[in-house]
């Protein structure tokens, strides 16, 4: 009774693989006809997505984040107060809190140019100091404006690098 029903699996298993093969064809024919003739096929998309000119800054989480720093794709910029940022800071970052961001925009205008990638951040979900600073820099001209919304507790309780505070 075994041995009949072997064949039958065999049958059954063989149809749901030529079905499956068939589904992901028909599902994937353009990018498989791209591929065969030649054709370049979409570039990867960014992991960022792009933010939009003159809108508000997007919202990162932490693997975005840690994402850019890894690379080195952008610069960080903490919008807390100076003492704070003194106390510990995303390794690497500038300061450049909101109320200091009349006059700082030039030395960060000096240092950074407006296709940069910015990374905004301050004390995590209730602190509203980056999202003021990211539309400040937005409408200063940079292009790339991104506020990290777990901010500075977020990075250090993950263990990444920082400057600054008590070793």
């Amino acid at each position: 009774m075994i041995a009949n029903q072997k064949p039958h699996i065999l049958v059954e298993m063989a149809m749901i693989f030529l079905l499956a093969a068939a589904a992901g064809i028909g599902w994937n024919h353009k990018l498989l006809a791209d591929a065969w003739s030649g054709k370049a096929v979409q570039p990867k998309q960014e992991a960022v997505p792009a933010s939009p000119q003159g809108t508000t800054p997007l919202p990162l989480g932490l693997m975005q984040v840690k994402e850019i720093y890894d690379h080195k794709e952008g610069t960080f910029v903490d919008a807390r107060d100076t003492e704070t940022y003194a106390a510990g800071h995303i390794k690497g970052a500038l300061s450049l809190p909101p109320g200091d961001a009349d006059g700082g925009l030039t030395v960060l205008n000096s240092r950074v140019k407006p296709e940069t990638t910015i990374v905004v951040y301050c004390n995590g979900f209730d602190c509203h100091d980056s999202m003021d600073l990211g539309n400040r820099l937005l409408k200063a001209g940079y292009r790339k404006v991104y506020v990290f919304l777990g901010g500075y507790p977020e990075w250090r309780d993950a263990g990444y690098p920082t400057d600054g505070g008590k070793p």
